[in-house]
């Protein structure tokens, strides 16, 4: 380990931080461009075989960067993505980004680290940056915005030029270090360990601008909101914004032992696909649909006595022509990612000639991250971590996600030497209760022993 990571893990200070050289190269999770067309002609890919963990160079810092030491970080399923090379290379992003020169030019590089979640400490800060120090503990935004752009003055989601950090830039955070805006930066729960903190902002403010913004479906009291994958990273988080903010979520899971889960977070219906007989089928024709969505229908109506408000689906291909289905006259069906595809089908006169609504969503501008922080820093929001594995596991628990073997989110820890570290205030911890901060874990063997 070299000396500015070691000044880090023993607490140093900004002075000391300072004094401490920036290494020449770091370890990191990274995909290699030519790996590409192996990747793509794989039958069967498994991103266990494009993940690599090594050194890559250290990039040089832009006045308006910060270089984070990271203590932890977590997969998210645009890793899967990127791992697979599908649905398109990230490495032509990469090249996009770095066509527009200057110092976008450093991201075109025979690598790409990835990872679009951290948790850390501040080790540098460029020339152009005013609100934050070396020293700070700090969680990062996985949205990278152009500032000089009008749009993003309005809404940096409506931005041409916002990009996903570690996705479609280069140096993200499954890594010892990471390379970030300020304009990324939040500052990190204080009663959160490290691994707690770094698996939340992408999915918990992407939920967030889905269901609380005036941007998204904009839950209100008693609002019935279905909720497809709902103890995957961002369902278990919808199931807790829609409680918060007084609806009633329902959630749709895959087998028992998630429905278990499930109700321990709270929710207050649980629908198991397999028990209402729509399993995992992709409908493909416009009969099938109508048929498994009336019985999703049913199931919550039988539940709740009517249809939902409001249906949350980041699924995609595979679901959304039963959310469109189901959802009530005048209802919305808020979306993103789409995990098992892009090309929906959904039958348009239900849409239409019922007057429902879809949003399309992606990510969450500064302030709504900043908003979804606050609920964490409050206690209002808690972690859905499940498991966490070490760095040089990366591919494991990559596979985890790609493969739905999952709960909540998949931990991953780079500087952090166990779990357990990184909180400051312990007496808020002990206030909002170890079984609330920690509601999906199952048991200790789950978890990475510190």
């Amino acid at each position: 380990m070299d000396s500015l990571a070691s000044a880090v893990l023993a607490g140093a200070g900004p002075e000391e931080l300072a004094r401490e050289q920036v290494p020449s190269d770091y370890l990191a999770a990274h995909l290699r461009a030519e790996d590409e067309a192996r990747a793509l002609a794989a039958p069967d890919p498994d991103v266990r075989d494009t993940l690599h963990v090594g050194r890559v160079p250290m990039p040089e810092l832009a006045p308006d960067e910060v270089l984070v030491a990271v203590m932890a970080s977590s997969i998210n399923f645009n890793t899967v993505w990127s791992a697979t090379y599908a649905p398109v290379s990230t490495f032509k992003f990469l090249k996009r980004f770095a066509s527009l020169g200057g110092w976008a030019a450093r991201h075109d590089q025979p690598y790409h680290v990835v990872g679009s979640d951290a948790a850390g400490v501040i080790v540098r800060a460029g020339a152009g940056v005013r609100r934050w120090k070396a020293g700070d503990h700090v969680v990062a935004s996985c949205v990278q915005v152009d500032d000089h752009e009008p749009a993003s003055h309005s809404d940096a989601m409506l931005g041409g030029d916002q990009r996903i950090w570690g996705y479609e830039t280069n140096f993200g955070s499954l890594a010892h270090y990471t390379v970030v805006r300020a304009s990324q930066l939040l500052p990190k729960p204080a009663h959160l360990t490290w691994e707690e903190a770094a698996g939340n902002m992408l999915t918990a403010a992407t939920s967030y601008r889905m269901l609380i913004s005036e941007r998204g479906a904009r839950v209100k009291l008693g609002d019935v909101v279905l909720i497809w994958g709902a103890t995957g990273g961002l369902g278990a988080f919808a199931v807790q914004l829609v409680k918060q903010a007084g609806g009633i979520p329902v959630g749709v899971v895959s087998s028992e032992s998630k429905a278990k889960l499930l109700r321990g977070l709270g929710c207050d219906v649980v629908i198991n696909r397999d028990e209402i007989g729509i399993g995992g089928e992709v409908p493909r024709t416009p009969e099938r649909t109508a048929e498994l969505g009336d019985r999703l229908g049913r199931a919550i109506r039988d539940a709740v006595g009517e249809d939902p408000h409001i249906v949350f689906d980041f699924v995609g291909e595979a679901t959304f022509g039963l959310s469109v289905h189901v959802a009530r006259r005048g209802g919305t069906v808020v979306t993103c990612g789409s995990s098992t595809g892009y090309h929906h089908k959904y039958d348009n006169h239900s849409l239409r000639g019922n007057l429902k609504r879809i949003v399309g969503s992606h990510a969450a501008n500064l302030q709504e991250q900043w908003e979804c922080n606050r609920l964490f820093q409050l206690g209002l929001l808690n972690p859905v971590l499940s498991t966490v594995h070490p760095l040089e596991e990366v591919g494991e628990a990559a596979r985890l996600v790609q493969t739905n073997r999952h709960t909540g989110k998949v931990g991953v820890l780079c500087l952090a030497p166990e779990t357990g570290l990184g909180i400051t205030d312990p007496a808020l911890r002990a206030r909002i209760g170890e079984d609330r901060i920690n509601p999906l874990r199952t048991d200790a063997a789950g978890v990475l022993a510190g």
